[in-house]
């Protein structure tokens, strides 16, 4: 599946691309004016190969949720059971990223790639609307996407990654397991009607893989690539540095195998991740990537297929540095910046409307000549 969904993407249709600059330029106001919108558009036009792009909506979360052998070295304070907890609040449409979700009518789907505890799925505790059955995405039918109804699907490679100061944290069969449900959670939802995919993200302790994957596929020091999660105070902080760079000491991975980076010092979450890029890159459908999780997913993207990048848009930047040093090596501008570091895909819901607004441009604003309006 992996060799098949790389094999399928491919780079920018330039000539789709001249169009939507061509079309920029009779629109009524001046060339340039939009900014960065003029840009994203026409990059949006160039992943669809045709111009006006469509309009990437309806949207569809896709929160992948795993758990992290690391976590045993104290890089986080909060206990590990948080993320199953989580992915109940989830469920109930309790947390940050149902709010903006719901602002925003995008469908929000939960996906148990490696979750080390029990999920709340008791359907006599699950409050009213939410939709706490574990589904085996090998046999469930098409998903839905209800904007109401959070969603869940078990998908689970194995309860947490192992411990990456020790031993690797996962098999290259386990990494590549979790990619390939990335790929075909991206397939499921694009094939429900998704016109644009949002990564989200849940995972305690999962800012340390984050920052090590970082590391070794741009070549910065852990420190640069490191940052203080959920707000470590500074002997937590510089611990954690440490595990990073051992970590990456011990394994030297390399970037040129991106499976082999996954397996060493990645989590399952950020494997699927890559896997729903890679899945949406394929299928020609934008990736609105959310915070330091999301981009260092990207990063192992664009190491298994460098076109992939043409489809990845960053929907802010976070407040974590690594997420600075991932965006400058994809080449990729955030379109907001408001100093989230939250993740669940919060920061992509917020930029989504952002998005929506650059190709509406090239759908509805008239011309020059079909408004009657004079040019300079």
């Amino acid at each position: 599946m992996l060799e098949t969904t790389i094999a399928a993407i491919r780079p920018a249709d330039e000539a789709a691309m001249a169009t939507a600059r061509e079309l920029h330029a009779r629109l009524t106001k001046p060339v340039g004016s939009l900014g960065a919108l003029e840009e994203l558009s026409v990059r949006l036009a160039g992943l669809a190969g045709e111009c006006p792009p469509p309009l990437p909506e309806p949207a569809a979360v896709a929160i992948f949720a795993g758990d992290h052998g690391v976590h045993a070295q104290g890089v986080s304070p909060w206990p590990q059971e948080v993320t199953a907890q989580m992915i109940g609040n989830f469920l109930a449409g309790g947390a940050v990223v149902n709010a903006f979700a719901r602002q925003a009518g995008a469908s929000v789907t939960v996906v148990d790639v490696g979750v080390a505890t029990s999920l709340p799925t008791d359907p006599a505790a699950a409050p009213a609307g939410s939709n706490p059955a574990a589904l085996d995405p090998a046999v469930t039918g098409p998903a839905v996407l209800d904007p109401a109804v959070p969603r869940l699907i078990v998908a689970s490679v194995r309860r947490g990654t192992r411990d990456f100061t020790v031993t690797t944290a996962l098999t290259r069969d386990e990494a590549l397991a979790a990619v390939q449900t990335g790929i075909r959670i991206a397939d499921e939802l694009i094939d429900a009607g998704a016109g644009i995919l949002l990564t989200g993200d849940m995972g305690i302790g999962n800012t340390t893989p984050a920052a090590a994957l970082i590391a070794a596929f741009t070549g910065v020091d852990a420190l640069d690539a490191t940052g203080r999660g959920t707000g470590v105070d500074d002997p937590t902080y510089a611990h954690k540095v440490a595990v990073v760079r051992a970590a990456l000491a011990r394994h030297t991975p390399d970037p040129a195998d991106p499976l082999g980076v996954l397996a060493a010092v990645g989590g399952l979450e950020h494997a699927a991740l890559a896997g729903l890029i890679l899945g949406a890159a394929a299928r020609r459908t934008p990736v609105l990537l959310d915070g330091v999780i999301g981009v260092s997913a990207a990063l192992a993207a664009a190491a298994f297929a460098p076109a992939a990048v043409c489809a990845m848009v960053a929907g802010h930047r976070s407040a974590e540095p690594g997420a600075t040093v991932a965006l400058r090596h994809l080449g990729l501008d955030p379109l907001i910046d408001l100093g989230l570091r939250l993740g669940e895909g919060t920061g992509a819901l917020l930029a989504l409307p952002v998005v929506t607004g650059a190709v509406r441009v090239l759908h509805e604003v008239a011309t020059f000549d079909s408004a009657g309006v004079a040019e300079k």
